[in-house]
């Protein structure tokens, strides 16, 4: 049974329960099918690269770049977006210093290929706001995307943005996250390598997630990084793209979770090798498995990766 004045805590936590407005998203197969080219996919993964596949299907990690997106065919100014909705009770971030954290995605219901026959809407809240000191402060958030008539939700989403240089304001240290380590002296039991180029991030912005931090050189310069750094979210989705490839047939419907800490930056020209442990327990036929992403240095750029997947060895044809 909850304590209630634990609750009262909880909820008076500045900008804890935060509820933003919710907001519409649509996408168009042409969308579904530009993920799927900029995250990897392969010529021989065709359902999620032609259209007209008796099986094409929306890559599983697709609902990441909704609230980016939101229903926009066209470029938009990330800056004036991400400063458009303060979280009341606490400071007003600058959002030109903010790097992603972490995400985790849980997938409810696959998208359909198109939203043209709904009305989808991102729902989003505050799950805390967290003042690390003078490296900066940990805003947590909800995401859900949500069938506008239904209420059906589809998938849900827990991010974390730190924005860098920006605490000791005198907000809560915030809960310790759960580790999720590889498992020590076993070999991967696969691996997934993928080549990025100097073009790599200015093909994945074409998403929706238009920061300019991954398209020139200035802010990353500010922020210490030494210039362009590519979207952790690439490095992110295309680990996914591995993982499932590898282990899951390439089937989407085989994807329940899928979670990763940005642990360092990704610079253009970078090879990424996420090396993939099974852990042999399951949950409702869903197994856990653990992924570390490294550069070609052996830097962790991706930590604490893992997802739940049904495991049926390499790619099948589908």
């Amino acid at each position: 049974m909850s304590h209630p004045d634990l609750i009262t805590v909880a909820m008076s936590a500045p900008g804890a329960g935060h509820e933003f407005p919710s907001k519409e998203v649509s996408w168009q197969k042409r969308d579904v099918l530009l993920f799927a080219n900029s995250i990897g996919c392969k010529a021989d993964e065709l359902h999620f690269l032609y259209e007209l596949h008796p099986n094409f299907s929306v890559f599983p990690t697709y609902p990441l770049i909704l609230p980016f997106k939101l229903t926009d065919q066209e470029v938009t100014d990330f800056y004036a977006r991400s400063q458009a909705s303060p979280v009341p009770g606490i400071p007003d971030f600058d959002y030109r210093r903010v790097v992603d954290g972490q995400r985790k995605l849980t997938i409810l219901k696959p998208l359909p290929t198109t939203s043209s026959d709904k009305k989808f809407e991102l729902r989003n809240k505050v799950v805390g706001v967290y003042d690390k000191g003078k490296p900066g402060t940990v805003m947590e958030t909800e995401q859900s995307i949500v069938d506008k008539e239904t209420g059906e939700v589809y998938s849900k989403t827990v991010s974390s943005n730190f924005f860098v240089g920006q605490g000791n304001w005198g907000g809560p240290k915030g809960p310790s996250t759960v580790s999720y380590a590889p498992p020590g002296g076993k070999s991967p039991d696969a691996t997934h390598v993928v080549q990025t180029t100097m073009e790599t991030a200015h093909l994945y912005r074409l998403n929706g997630d238009y920061n300019p931090l991954h398209a020139t050189p200035e802010p990353g310069q500010k922020m210490g990084f030494g210039g362009i750094i590519i979207h952790g979210l690439f490095s992110w989705n295309s680990a996914a793209h591995g993982i499932l490839r590898e282990l899951g047939g390439s089937d989407p419907k085989n994807l329940k979770e899928f979670q990763a800490r940005f642990a360092s930056p990704v610079r253009p020209g970078d090879q990424l090798t996420t090396e993939i442990w099974r852990m042999g327990n399951t949950q409702g036929g869903y197994e856990e498995v653990r992924f570390v992403t490294k550069n070609d240095k052996g830097k962790a750029v991706l930590s604490n990766g893992r997802c739940l997947l049904k495991v049926v060895g390499p790619k099948s044809k589908l």
